[in-house]
């Protein structure tokens, strides 16, 4: 979807919110012109982690086309600093040793199988990212995850039912809607370092 100077541009993009939001406590819309892509709709999640640790500080995104591309990550960008549940605020003092991740998504599709037991064949590891849901329990995580932990299909498929707080093996469940996406992702190598589209059928 983009190319990489596009995809550079996002990641400054998405850095550039999250420190105004992170200096001033509120959401602000820069005055900035990008490529006419940022006008289409996309999803988008923003990932903040320390360096050279590389330990998450920060993940938020929009998992739906539902906005443009540029609003997908304005949202992420500032909710991902200052609105994941799992960490307190980003402060102030952590910005120079914070780098930036931007994953853009295609549109999820359910993946529809004969039988459960086929569903692993349907995900690729380094291609796919999974949404799961039941009811009320929802859980994603993006193709960059499967890659880095070394995960099988399987076990990817196992570990999205935990991320949705389902039982690991409820991917078997009829019950239990499974959708795959794909990502592109574009990754700074240091904290306001160099930015390159990661390929994900490398190991990270």
């Amino acid at each position: 979807m983009l190319t990489d100077s596009e995809g550079e541009i996002a990641v400054r993009f998405a850095r550039g919110i999250s420190e105004s939001a992170v200096l001033t406590g509120s959401y602000k819309v820069p005055d900035v012109k990008l490529p006419p892509v940022f006008e289409k709709k996309a999803g988008a999640f923003v990932t903040v982690q320390t360096f050279p640790a590389r330990e998450l500080r920060g993940c938020i995104g929009i998992p739906e086309p539902i906005y443009t591309l540029r609003q997908a990550i304005l949202n992420s960008a500032v909710d991902a600093v200052l609105s994941d549940p799992r960490f307190e605020p980003v402060r102030e003092s952590e910005l120079p040793s914070l780098i930036f991740e931007l994953s853009v998504l295609s549109p999820p599709e359910q993946i529809v199988s004969k039988t459960r037991w086929e569903l692993p064949s349907s995900v690729e590891v380094g291609k796919h990212g999974l949404i799961i849901e039941r009811g009320r329990f929802r859980g994603l995580l993006l193709p960059q995850v499967a890659v880095e932990e070394k995960w099988s299909s399987e076990e990817f498929l196992c570990m999205t039912c935990w991320k949705a707080g389902l039982p690991e093996d409820a991917w078997h469940d009829t019950r239990v809607s499974v959708y795959r996406f794909e990502g592109e992702v574009f990754s700074e190598d240091a904290p306001k370092g160099r930015v390159a589209r990661r390929e994900l059928n490398k190991h990270a």
